[in-house]
């Protein structure tokens, strides 16, 4: 049986595929990822093959096939950040919350990503939770950080 929401979040749109990566864009931000039987729906909806909108889904790197965290976090490993230490921060938040990049936590608090650039070189090394910024990161300021994220959980 179909998911009521799903059904709901496509037919805002209409039936023709230049409406598909704004579905699942909707999609994404109501489950924090796109499930399976929204691509199939989705697929039905907008008159194309499962296989097409897999494609772009996996494309973006905004979207996800699978479940991620409540919060997410991008942790930059481009030059500027790597230079400075981004590879002691992905260390730290694996000893911190049991995950590496990709990787989401048991509880579905956290998801780690590493990304390219957050166009942020001047404060190397950037660690991005959700859409806060936190710049020149260290390994003595992540305790904290996620410690106030798991607070909002409880």
């Amino acid at each position: 049986m179909a998911d009521k929401i799903l059904k709901e979040i496509i037919d805002r749109y209409p039936r023709e595929r230049r409406y598909a990566l704004a579905v699942m864009q909707d999609m994404q931000r109501h489950y924090s990822y796109i499930p399976r039987e929204g691509l199939e729906l989705l697929a039905g909806h907008v008159g194309c093959k499962v296989a097409e909108l897999y494609s772009m889904a996996t494309f973006y790197k905004a979207l996800s096939l699978k479940p991620r965290g409540k919060h997410i976090i991008k942790l930059c490993n481009g030059t500027a950040c790597h230079i400075r230490g981004s590879v002691n921060l992905i260390n730290g938040i694996n000893r911190e919350l049991g995950i590496a990049p990709g990787e989401t936590t048991e509880d579905g608090e956290f998801t780690l990503e590493l990304v390219n650039c957050l166009g942020s070189c001047a404060l190397a090394p950037v660690m991005v939770v959700d859409e806060t910024y936190y710049g020149k990161m260290t390994l003595e300021k992540l305790p904290s950080i996620l410690g106030e994220y798991r607070k909002e959980a409880k």
